[in-house]
């Protein structure tokens, strides 16, 4: 596979390098990280900025190197990240736009790409957690619309969500990967109970989501009934393509920063610690070379990231953690300090090994669809 860059491609990285440097020193100063609703406000407001700039739907209808281009330069720039509209933009949007029908395509793209709604993800339950074929959450047919009951756990965004996408057990006496089914759920209807979670790191994006008789309707599914596991493979291939990518360019500007760090401090003058930062320096470009390589396998498929995502999604999760465990040496006492620099990303690192898909999970992925082993028991 090619994993150079066409005249075109960098002909597209110019003009968004040029847009940037206009459109960032513009930018309102940031919310604090408490104030949901003007984060939502401030994230929102970025995303019409690229919608008016003709930028807003690079995420589904540019080719994935154009998408990886984009996303390696706003990150490079420190262009805000897609915050509140994560779900909207790198989960449900791609997901409806390979999966959704044509009204709904024109009924729910608009408004995410517009800067107009936020979307969560009502994914994990408190008794399933990664193994989502365990889910709970019953939603029974009553005539033109879905009635849910159950919870659901780690709903990114909720507090300030319009609609979630949301799985849901609609055959309980089917075989547990064939029961189930993925709605659009819209978070302004009656029975729906959200309670914010704080994590290790101080934020609260996150939160606890209770359902009581919430009605759905049936024109909100994604998919067939009861096909929502096959729907669900669609949504996590986008979460563990190429939603880290700029992740990976920021963890290679922290590792700069560290090797700065440690030569003022004096404690670059520790060959070991020398290692550890060049070994991590070369793990970092292995990892992007693996996301340009997954993302020309992507355009040659069609677009839909495939399991290499989980290769990626596996080594890169260990990496972040083992690069901010290098902050916290560089840093010494200085690690416990909240305030200083590196501290927070360290505690959110820990959290990398579990989210979209624990490291178990995509060992498991990547022994029975890379490697052809048999399927544990």
């Amino acid at each position: 596979m090619d994993l150079s860059y066409t005249p075109e491609e960098e002909e597209f990285r110019a003009r968004l390098r040029e847009w940037l440097a206009k459109a960032l020193p513009i930018l309102p100063a940031r919310p604090s990280p408490d104030d949901w609703p003007g984060r939502r406000a401030y994230d929102l407001g970025w995303q019409r900025m690229l919608y008016d700039a003709g930028y807003a739907g690079v995420h589904w209808d540019a080719s994935p190197t154009l998408r990886l281009i984009f996303l390696e330069e706003t990150e490079r720039a420190g262009a805000p990240y897609v915050g509140a509209n994560f779900v909207g933009l790198l989960h449900a949007g791609p997901t409806i736009a390979a999966e959704g029908t044509a009204e709904q395509r024109a009924r729910w793209l608009p408004p995410i790409l517009r800067g107009e709604q936020v979307w969560c993800q009502g994914f994990s339950e408190p008794d399933a957690g990664s193994d989502l074929a365990s889910l709970r959450t019953r939603a029974r047919r009553d005539g033109d619309a879905y009635v849910v009951t159950g919870s659901k756990i780690w709903t990114s965004h909720a507090e300030v969500a319009d609609r979630c996408e949301l799985l849901v057990r609609t055959d309980p006496d089917a075989p547990r990967h064939r029961g189930i089914t993925w709605l659009a759920m819209p978070m302004d209807a009656d029975g729906i109970t959200v309670r914010p979670l704080r994590t290790l790191a101080g934020s609260a994006e996150f939160a606890e989501m209770f359902l009581d008789e919430v009605r759905v309707p049936v024109a909100d599914r994604v998919g067939e009934e009861n096909d929502g596991w096959r729907v669900t493979m669609v949504t996590l291939s986008f979460e563990r393509g190429t939603a880290f990518v700029g992740e990976v360019v920021a963890c290679r500007r922290v590792l700069g920063e560290l090797a700065r760090a440690a030569r003022g401090d004096g404690r670059w003058d520790d060959p070991a610690l020398r290692r550890r930062l060049g070994r991590l320096d070369a793990e970092f470009r292995a990892l992007w070379r693996l996301t340009q390589w997954n993302v020309s396998a992507a355009e040659a498929s069609g677009g839909v990231p495939g399991v290499g995502g989980s290769v990626f999604k596996l080594r890169y999760s260990h990496a972040r953690q083992e690069l901010y465990d290098t902050a916290a040496e560089v840093l010494g006492p200085g690690a416990l300090d909240l305030d200083r620099p590196w501290v927070l990303d360290r505690l959110s690192s820990l959290s990398y090994t579990i989210a979209a898909g624990t490291s178990q999970i995509q060992r498991s992925i990547v022994a029975e669809r890379i490697l052809g082993l048999p399927r544990g028991r």
